[in-house]
């Protein structure tokens, strides 16, 4: 399994103890990172503000974004992730509770990989998250790095 980083960006303090314990039971020990926002996201992925110095070269695994943030809202993460060349491959699974359908369609013409609805129900969540570190931790192949 992939060790790199996962990013997850996610405002909401219980989704994210909610994630992280679903990674763990699904025995997905990648090391997680955590934005609480929008911006925060970006500082990490462009070795900004509280990450500057990061070794930016080295992208996440995947990056699980929530859509609702503060800040900086997950569309706006997407647009600009994809519109920087460090950047424009990394791997982007929406992982957020909206049921907008123009939110799925917009995250799939910026360039998001895969877009999953929270399940409301711990156990569906357990089997959603197990699938997903399965897919994009395991079975996915990554891009090779892009030079700045």
């Amino acid at each position: 399994m992939d060790r790199r980083v996962i990013l997850l960006v996610e405002d909401n303090p219980d989704d994210v103890l909610l994630t992280l314990r679903a990674l763990k039971k699904n025995h997905i020990l990648n090391p997680v990172v955590v934005a609480r926002d929008g911006v925060e996201a970006l500082d990490y992925l462009f070795g900004l503000g509280s990450h500057l110095g990061r070794d930016v070269a080295v992208l996440p695994a995947v990056m699980l974004l929530d859509l609702e943030l503060p800040r900086l809202d997950g569309l706006d993460v997407l647009r600009q992730v994809r519109s920087d060349r460090r950047t424009n491959l990394l791997r982007v699974v929406v992982l957020t509770s909206s049921r907008e359908e123009q939110d799925i369609v917009q995250s799939y013409i910026l360039g998001a990989n895969s877009y999953i609805r929270k399940p409301v129900d711990f156990d569906s969540f357990m089997i959603a998250v197990g699938q997903l570190g399965m897919y994009w931790l395991s079975l996915n192949e990554s891009p090779p790095v892009q030079q700045a």
